[in-house]
């Protein structure tokens, strides 16, 4: 059975930072690559970052840049993504996903992921 299981999320203030997680589970994990997600409320869902388990290449969204990092523990099948100097508009459902689509040069979209994690609540007060 294929699982991604989000971890890691939560409340913190405005300029704090937050960890988290999504471990993957009955896939062969080098062979996909992961993306981050995100949707906050009354807002469509949008790509924060994208990694290449196999080699390590990341992208992210103009609006992460410079404050959120993804990375890939491989031996451990998970994947991070540790974000710094949070703001209120950050807050939202973070989810990760699942694509054999390892060639991306940017953020690719959710429909070109195969599988999807549950989510999990980051919320950043002002």
């Amino acid at each position: 059975e294929v699982q991604l299981v989000e971890s890691g999320g939560g409340l913190v203030q405005a300029g704090g930072s937050l960890r988290l997680s999504c471990a993957a589970s009955g896939f062969r994990f080098g062979d996909y690559a992961i993306g981050w997600f995100r949707q906050a409320p009354g807002k469509e869902r949008e790509g924060v970052s994208y990694i290449n388990t196999g080699d390590g290449s990341a992208y992210y969204a103009d609006s992460v840049k410079g404050r959120f990092t993804i990375s890939s523990d491989n031996a451990k099948s998970t994947v991070y993504l540790q974000m710094t100097s949070l703001k209120p508009e950050d807050t939202a459902v973070y989810y990760c996903a699942a694509t054999l689509y390892t060639r991306a040069t940017t953020i690719i979209p959710e429909h070109e992921y195969d599988y999807w994690g549950q989510g999990s609540q980051v919320t950043v007060s002002s």
